[in-house]
């Protein structure tokens, strides 16, 4: 018997649980989207028998969302719409979609669409699109080197437990790709997998967005929103760039992992959420810990399980085949099936450092279909052998790089500035390393940490070489 699976998107909070809990009385998997991102994101891993979408819910263009469930075909089954009675249902239906409801929507009138528009039909169905888990278990088979064997291993076992998960590397490397893997094969796969940039916003925006609000809570806040959170119950929230979370999140995000509980902005009483959390990030934690950017007891909490993803450059023996897989991929879903690479431009690809890492790979796969460019020509890869020098130089002159941002030289000027301050009161103290971090006014470990990060832990001889 087929599953039967309803996704409701932008659903008002206010009717959201009666409607869950009727249609789950009726033998329906729901899936709940808060936004056209979650949507595609719930579709693009799974087909339903129908979906429900409020078209006045938390802001969304209704054309804009119902187009994103459109471009899915069947997955998102027939669409069923709710829309205030003084729209009249005509924007609905200049959207196309299959059936209309007036808020609050009846839950009889919903009975009948369903019976009316989901039914069985077997002989009609299209191929369906690649599964999520399908796709994920396709890219993981495509990990060839050892430490990339070794991730995956790791990530085989966390999926079996529901436990916080920790994933590391440089931005590019497939961080979410890890995260996606352990939604997939755990047991918390039919439930949400939703993600929150936490780098993306400010403080404010990012806790309404992490937590929601209540209305009134704030001016504009007209009406109730929930939080990802909330929207990721019974599934998994993926924090991406966990490194940029505000100190004041931190705290709040600490008690969600201790105690499954949390209030949204302006609210009184305390939600309890069931939710796995996994983060991401391409920032050295141990050393945000050091330098009090990040809470100590949070990073604990967060690394029960760590998996590293190394770079590309750590990888080479992947490229190829990594290669070929977006050719695959790409030229399918560009018209473009005829489309090859040849072996010289294989090997020029093989030897480019790709600071961008995979997502760097992808990119160039997909510009050089666009473009039907397979001897990149058009829009040429630097010639970069693997040590970074370009093989149309001499040895002795290195390839140019992307000049630096204004934030980058900041930091390396600040590094500097920081090396060389902490050398000088290491030798006026003479290596009393106590003595220096009071000077300093850091704290014993965040001092080693710097001495170790600098490259001064050689002694007093590193030091005094400098001067």
């Amino acid at each position: 018997m087929t599953e039967r699976r309803a996704l409701l998107v932008e659903v008002d909070a206010a009717t959201q649980p009666d409607l869950l809990a009727f249609l789950r009385l009726r033998g329906y998997q729901c899936v709940a989207a808060s936004s056209a991102d979650e949507a595609e994101d719930a579709l693009a891993g799974a087909s339903f028998s129908f979906t429900l979408v409020d078209l006045n819910g938390n802001g969304t263009d209704a054309a804009k969302l119902i187009q994103c469930l459109k471009l899915h075909g069947r997955n998102s089954g027939p669409i069923i719409a709710v829309a205030d009675r003084r729209d009249n249902g005509l924007g609905a239906v200049s959207l196309e979609v299959e059936a209309v409801l007036h808020k609050p929507p009846s839950l009889n009138e919903l009975e009948q669409a369903i019976e009316t528009l989901v039914r069985p039909q077997p002989e009609a169905l299209a191929p369906a699109p690649e599964p999520m888990a399908g796709r994920i278990r396709r890219e993981m088979e495509l990990w060839r080197s050892p430490k990339m064997l070794e991730a995956r291993q790791i990530l085989s076992e966390a999926a079996r437990v529901d436990v916080t998960v920790l994933v590391t590397g440089e931005t590019g490397t497939g961080k979410e790709l890890v995260a996606r893997a352990i939604h997939q094969f755990s047991s918390r796969r039919a439930g949400p997998f939703v993600k929150v940039n936490c780098a993306a916003m400010p403080r404010e925006l990012l806790e309404s967005e992490m937590f929601g609000y209540e209305r009134g809570a704030f001016t504009g806040a007209h009406k109730l929103k929930i939080g990802k959170f909330e929207a990721a119950h019974r599934g998994t929230i993926f924090l991406d760039e966990i490194g940029d979370l505000h100190p004041a999140l931190q705290a709040k995000l600490l008690h969600v992992l201790q105690d499954g509980e949390f209030s949204r902005i302006g609210g009184k009483s305390t939600l309890s959420v069931d939710v796995r959390v996994l983060a991401a990030t391409n920032q050295d934690l141990q050393r945000a810990v050091a330098e009090y950017r990040f809470r100590e007891d949070l990073y604990y909490r967060l690394n029960v399980i760590h998996v590293f993803v190394p770079p590309l450059r750590e990888r080479t023996t992947e490229i190829p085949v990594l290669a070929n897989y977006f050719v695959e991929r790409y030229a399918k879903l560009y018209h473009r099936e005829g489309f090859s690479i040849s072996p010289p431009v294989l090997e020029r690809l093989t030897h480019h450092r790709y600071p961008g890492n995979v997502r760097e790979l992808e990119n160039v796969i997909k510009r050089m279909i666009v473009l039907d460019d397979p001897f990149l020509t058009r829009v040429p890869l630097p010639d970069a052998g693997v040590d970074g020098v370009d093989s149309a130089r001499p040895p002795s002159s290195p390839a140019p790089g992307p000049e630096p941002s204004l934030k980058e030289i900041a930091r390396r000027a600040s590094q500097a500035a920081e090396r060389e301050a902490i050398a000088k009161m290491l030798e006026r103290t003479g290596w009393n390393r106590v003595r220096a971090a009071k000077a300093l006014r850091i704290s014993y470990r965040a001092l080693l940490y710097k001495i170790k990060d600098a490259g001064l832990d050689g002694g007093r001889s590193s030091v005094r070489s400098t001067s």
